[in-house]
């Protein structure tokens, strides 16, 4: 797939219809069906919202995974209910939402009860150690397009790598790290925008 060229300017041609409710349930469908995990998720969020559908620019995907990461729950319901939200209010919310967990509530539940009677069995241990390996994959890939946006940003490269750091080699928990860092980041932000005017 080409890499993604949405633009502010691409995003408001597309927009000027609103979004059909349909379209928001069957893209979080996909969403549920295509990822893997919850990075699985992120990545075919962003793919189908921001490259396929153009809905939303690269810029507010990656401020709506921002905000996300700060809301309780799975990021990707959060990413729902915030692109639901962004195209079509509460009811786009609900719509993307109610696409997002319909199949991994059907499927989960019943996976779930065949996965507790053959858990000690070698090969749905090595099924979810293949998947595994597969959703790190995704989920990297994913965390790299989502910096993109900010790559003009020495600043915000700079807490990228601190945050990644603190969390994948000083296993620091997610919420220390965000809330350890939000203060300085703000403020480098702030500094950087002031200068800029």
């Amino acid at each position: 797939m080409p890499r993604s060229t949405t633009s502010a300017a691409a995003v408001e041609r597309k927009r000027s219809e609103p979004v059909p409710l349909g379209a928001l349930f069957i893209a979080f469908l996909k969403v549920s069906l295509y990822g893997v995990g919850g990075g699985g998720g992120l990545v075919w969020s962003r793919r189908i919202a921001v490259d396929q559908c153009r809905w939303i620019t690269e810029q507010d995907f990656a401020d709506i995974v921002s905000l996300c990461q700060f809301l309780p729950g799975p990021n990707i319901v959060g990413i729902a209910v915030c692109v639901g939200t962004k195209l079509r209010g509460a009811v786009g919310a609900i719509a993307a939402v109610a696409g997002f967990l319909l199949i991994p509530w059907t499927i989960g539940f019943v996976l779930g009860v065949l996965y507790l009677e053959s858990a000690r069995h070698p090969v749905p241990q090595n099924i979810l150690g293949g998947v595994s390996a597969v959703a790190a994959g995704l989920l990297i890939a994913t965390g790299i397009r989502t910096l993109l946006p900010h790559r003009g940003s020495p600043a915000a490269l700079f807490f990228a790598a601190l945050a990644f750091g603190l969390m994948g080699f000083g296993s620091l928990p997610l919420l220390v790290v965000l809330f350890g860092l939000l203060p300085f980041s703000i403020a480098a932000a702030g500094f950087q925008n002031a200068r800029a005017r």
